[in-house]
């Protein structure tokens, strides 16, 4: 099968090979035994994977490796205990070996692709929409009627966090940089649109008479005081990244003023301890996609070998919606 592979940490432009490889065996180095074979049909291209052509990630595999955390496609093998069977439609979150023709994912983490969704939707369902129903629900406690202001909301997590605190009945208020990523809040379904270079956090403030409930932040950066003023009486801030470059500091003395909160939600590291985890949230993010609420919006699209390229318009962050790889 053909791989890309990071086989030096000289970043994107460098770093990657497209190699010819045997292909995979139904057993993933997570759970040995117990692996989904996937003939790939999309992969999603994420800010961990600009990140490890550096070796800047907190995963550093010995070098030669493939890539690529999740991808959409059919099964083609299984092993270990699973319903799943050769042939059917799947997402699959496979923390690396996503670059590439076929790769193997822990049968925990392989789902049915519901019938409303493409392969390239598909491919950036599970970290995107798993991560903000994570931040949203499991970590920021959102509540029905309540407001979520979402920064860098033309992205993928962006996006999904839209169209999540959407079908959870929330009011939701994009913070985006250009036109053209206003363009994609609002095809999200964003209620409010706002640019991060105007006074956004004094235009949320007016929206909500007095603050926002919560703020989902995967970009970090110096705006990050202005998301906490921007809060209403115990509200909460959910950090998710720092895909703006810099990680922000608080002081802690302005959540005393309004009883507001700032919350971490690392996603892998729940993922991983409560393996279990993962289907609930499945089966919820189904309903909403049954509901007509979740509809992944798919940007560049991209070929495997020109997935240098792909990393590029993360790490100048042109990207709007989800950045694929298609076989």
């Amino acid at each position: 099968m053909r791989a890309i592979q990071i086989a030096e940490l000289t970043g994107p432009d460098s770093a990657l090979r497209l190699v010819d490889l045997p292909d995979p065996e139904p057993s993933h180095f997570m759970t040995p035994g117990a692996g989904i074979v996937v003939d790939v049909e999309a992969a999603g291209v994420s800010f961990p994977e600009l990140l490890q052509t550096r070796g800047e990630y907190q995963m550093k595999p010995e070098l030669p490796f493939v890539p690529g955390s999740e991808v959409a496609g059919t099964v083609t093998a299984v092993a270990g205990d699973t319903t799943l069977k050769p042939g059917d439609r799947v997402a699959a979150f496979c923390v690396l070996g996503g670059f590439a023709e076929q790769a193997v994912a822990p049968a925990h983490l392989t789902f049915p692709l519901h019938d409303e969704l493409d392969f390239a939707q598909g491919a950036g369902l599970i970290l995107n929409y798993h991560t903000a129903y994570f931040a949203l629900v499991t970590r920021g406690r959102l509540r029905s009627g309540e407001t979520v202001l979402i920064h860098g909301a033309a992205g993928g997590v962006g996006t999904a966090s839209i169209q999540v605190a959407k079908g959870l009945g929330a009011t939701t208020i994009a913070v985006v940089s250009t036109d053209e990523k206003a363009q994609i809040a609002e095809q999200a379904g964003a209620d409010h649109v706002i640019r991060s270079t105007g006074p956004w956090k004094d235009e949320a403030l007016e929206f909500t008479s007095g603050g926002v409930d919560l703020v989902l932040d995967p970009v970090g950066g110096d705006r990050f005081t202005d998301s906490l003023r921007s809060l209403a009486r115990t509200g909460r801030v959910v950090v998710v990244g720092f895909t703006g470059g810099s990680i922000p500091e608080v002081k802690v003395n302005r959540l005393l003023l309004k009883n507001t909160e700032v919350i971490g939600a690392g996603w892998g590291e729940y993922l991983f301890s409560t393996p279990s985890y993962a289907a609930e949230v499945a089966d919820a993010l189904d309903g909403l996609i049954a509901g007509g609420f979740i509809r992944p919006i798919v940007g560049p699209r991209f070929a495997l070998e020109d997935a240098a390229e792909a990393l590029k318009i993360l790490e100048t962050r042109q990207a709007v919606g989800k950045v694929v790889l298609e076989m």
